[in-house]
């Protein structure tokens, strides 16, 4: 047993990591660092779920929000950063550290999750009679307003020094724009201690964004496993055929409808159109992007042109691309959005979200689910008890909105533009590690698909490998 060192030694107590989210799930990323008496949150994410649970799990933290030093920052997807405003809230007044692209990003995404707090409450409020106590949101705009007072911004490579003793920096991780992995240092009882957060991790020759970074040796590696026993479809098959739907349903006059998340899958699709618009593959018609959401985050996107691939950051200088033109419209107009389905002939509706469940895309579906000349084109992963999900099942009827509706339309889940790593990604990111990886703790995963890279990872040589729950700690060293 390794002998504890006496306080009196004045030697630092050795580092620790408490997993407090995304531990056996993908949902509110949370891990709570601590280094002699500074603490130090990875990621701040609200948890997604049944209503009343995740309502209780994002406005009750597990430590004092007071205490907490800082928060560093991996990306701006809201199961990684939305319960940031709640930290603040309760008293959290420290910096927070994030890439240039992340911290614009995130005025557009927690702007829009405030949005939704808010205007979840007004409904719950509505259905129970305005009967007291009335439901509060989680939380508002002015909240959301003084994160960006706390955000600081450091670019990839930069070294900063949150307190003393603890030095880290951004490296690329390649899955939306503004991702990153943090490469940080610790002071230790006996020598330095090393830990590098994974974040999450891009897929490998994908376009538009810069490529994921290489990984440095560390004495404790924490790295998503979302895809861990996965090997996603071929991108280009999945192009190809995402074309062929497109094709088959101009031919019958219809409109084809594509949920997809406003922030990193609507860009890819945005993308992948408009190369099939100039190569002829698909025929020319309106492509809409309905979603203000969208265009705020494509206005990012033209704000950052260096965090993108070379094609693409040209494209945006130039005002192509995911910005309009080239056969896309942006819809920002509720009261356009309403007569896109109606409008005469073919045509392509991407809106969010990416699963059926809200947004704009009900309203389309409404209006076109018994429409069998129509396709809806499901690029997301569809969690159990989603509408999306719903859709998929072989019945002839689907159920949202509160009540049935025929199901004529023309289904099809492509499940090939992923922005997470497979299987396959991680070994080629993490195998030249083996051996250069003290301990690795696989988090953002079902435990199904961690467990599984577990198994992956010990048979090509690393010793120590677990899936922690929430509230396990490792010892960084």
């Amino acid at each position: 047993m390794k002998a504890t060192i006496p306080p009196e030694s004045g030697l630092p107590p050795e580092p620790t990591l408490t997993f407090w989210g995304a531990a056996g799930g993908v949902s509110g990323s949370m891990h709570l660092l601590e280094v002699g008496r500074h603490k130090f949150l990875l990621d701040c994410g609200l948890n997604q779920g049944k209503r009343e649970e995740a309502r209780q799990r994002n406005a009750h933290f597990p430590f004092h929000p007071q205490q907490i030093d800082a928060v560093i920052l991996s990306h701006a997807h809201i199961d990684h950063c939305g319960n940031l405003p709640t930290l603040v809230r309760q008293g959290f007044s420290g910096p927070i550290y994030c890439t240039p692209p992340t911290r614009d990003l995130l005025r557009v995404m927690l702007g829009d999750s405030a949005k939704i707090q808010e205007e979840d409450a007004a409904h719950l409020n509505i259905a129970r009679n305005y009967s007291e106590p009335w439901v509060q949101p989680l939380y508002t705009h002015p909240d959301v307003e003084k994160v960006f007072g706390q955000v600081v911004q450091v670019p990839y490579g930069r070294e900063v020094e949150p307190a003393k003793g603890v030095r880290f920096r951004f490296a690329e991780a390649g899955h939306i724009l503004g991702s990153a992995m943090v490469e940080l240092t610790a002071a230790g009882p006996d020598r330095p201690r090393t830990l590098l957060f994974s974040g999450d991790m891009g897929r490998r020759n994908m376009p538009m964004l810069r490529p994921t970074g290489d990984l440095p040796p560390a004495d404790v590696l924490v790295c998503e496993s979302t895809y861990g026993n996965r090997l996603h479809r071929s991108f280009d098959e999945t192009v190809e055929k995402l074309y062929a739907i497109i094709r088959d349903t101009f031919d019958r006059g219809g409109k084809a409808l594509i949920p997809a998340f406003s922030l990193g899958r609507t860009q890819l699709i945005i993308h992948v159109l408009q190369l099939g618009l100039r190569d002829r593959k698909i025929p020319a018609m309106p492509v809409y992007i309905d979603s203000p959401l969208a265009a705020e985050v494509a206005e990012v996107y033209r704000a950052h042109p260096n965090s993108l691939s070379a094609d693409i950051a040209r494209a945006v200088k130039e005002g192509h691309g995911i910005l309009g033109g080239d056969g896309v419209s942006y819809v920002r107009d509720f009261e356009q959005s309403t007569l896109l389905a109606t409008r005469p002939g073919p045509a392509v509706i991407v809106a969010a979200s990416g699963m059926c469940d809200a947004g704009r895309i009900q309203q389309h579906l409404k209006q076109l689910v018994d429409d069998p000349r129509c396709s809806i084109i499901l690029v997301s992963f569809q969690a159990p008890g989603t509408t999306g999900r719903k859709l998929l099942e072989p019945k002839p009827t689907v159920r949202f909105q509160g009540r049935d509706w025929n199901k004529w339309i023309e289904v099809h889940h492509l499940d090939g533009f992923s922005g997470h790593a497979d299987r396959d990604d991680f070994l080629a990111y993490l195998s030249p590690l083996a051996g250069k990886v003290g301990k690795v703790r696989l988090i953002h995963g079902e435990r199904e698909q961690a467990e599984a890279l577990a198994g992956t990872l010990r048979g090509v040589g690393f010793a120590d490998v677990a899936v922690p729950s929430p509230g396990d700690r490792v010892a960084i060293g």
